[in-house]
């Protein structure tokens, strides 16, 4: 006589009975601190365009500023609309942090043994994994002041305040160090992200990584140009404006009313 099969009955037949169940949380965390980085760099992207107006004059960056503190729709600006922006994108970041810290080496001991893998290896992509948790671990001592920054004085961004602090303040060499982790550490995370849940999958495995690569640094290079000639327009304006340390700045359009 047959007896029906039901999923008690194959799983004792298979003899994994009886075996505890793994754990899904592993898996749930990974997918956290992936959709967290997703979510870091389509931010960061679009930051960068935003920041990177100033290339386009003075009076676009300030209008892309007005913008973000909600001018054109409250006709009044209000910067606290930008902090709350930022404690969001400082949850996220701290979030994954914590996460992605989960699979840092936890001593001294832990990375020599790795850095000796990791060179007899000669493989590419453990290698961008090493790069990528460099700057992830410096941008624990980077990015800090920018985000407080941003945070607590909202109402100093702008042409000419944004441009003080770059420049009167001495940020640029912060700013420098950070763009540089930032880009590289995202760009090799997207990579990473694209190959771990079989984004872009085709036919060859190799061939779609080497495409990915290619792409992916194509990307990072581009944005570290673009924050850079950002950065430098800063610099100009925080030099001429030097003498004039703490003005604000008035758009071309307020400044021509009578």
């Amino acid at each position: 006589m047959l007896r029906p099969i039901g999923s008690g009955s194959l799983i004792a037949d298979a003899g994994l009975a009886g075996r505890p169940r793994k754990s899904r949380w592993p898996a749930r965390l990974d997918l956290a601190q992936s959709a967290s980085g997703l979510l870091l760099v389509l931010f960061l992207w679009g930051h960068m365009f935003f920041v990177s107006s100033i290339l386009f004059g003075k009076d676009a960056m300030w209008t892309i500023t007005k913008f973000f503190e909600g001018y054109y729709f409250f006709g009044v600006s209000y910067p606290w609309i930008v902090s709350i922006v930022v404690a969001l994108v400082i949850g996220l970041f701290v979030t994954h942090a914590l996460l992605a810290m989960r699979k840092f080496p936890i001593d001294y001991r832990q990375f020599a043994t790795f850095r000796t893998q990791m060179r007899s290896m000669h493989h590419e992509d453990t290698t961008l994994w090493f790069w990528q948790a460099i700057t992830g671990f410096a941008m624990f001592f980077l990015a800090p002041g920018h985000l407080y920054m941003m945070l607590t004085r909202p109402d100093r961004i702008g042409p000419f305040e944004s441009a003080d602090r770059v420049w009167s303040e001495h940020w640029w060499p912060l700013y420098i160090l950070l763009l540089l982790a930032v880009e590289l550490h995202g760009g090799i995370g997207l990579y990473r992200l694209a190959v771990k849940w079989g984004w872009f999958t085709g036919g060859d495995a190799d061939v779609t990584r080497r495409r990915l690569k290619r792409l992916k640094w194509a990307i990072t290079a581009f944005f570290l140009v673009l924050g850079l000639a950002t950065l430098a327009a800063y610099m100009r304006i925080g030099i001429e404006h030097a003498d004039r340390y703490g003005e604000r700045y008035v758009p071309s359009h307020v400044r021509g009313a009578p």
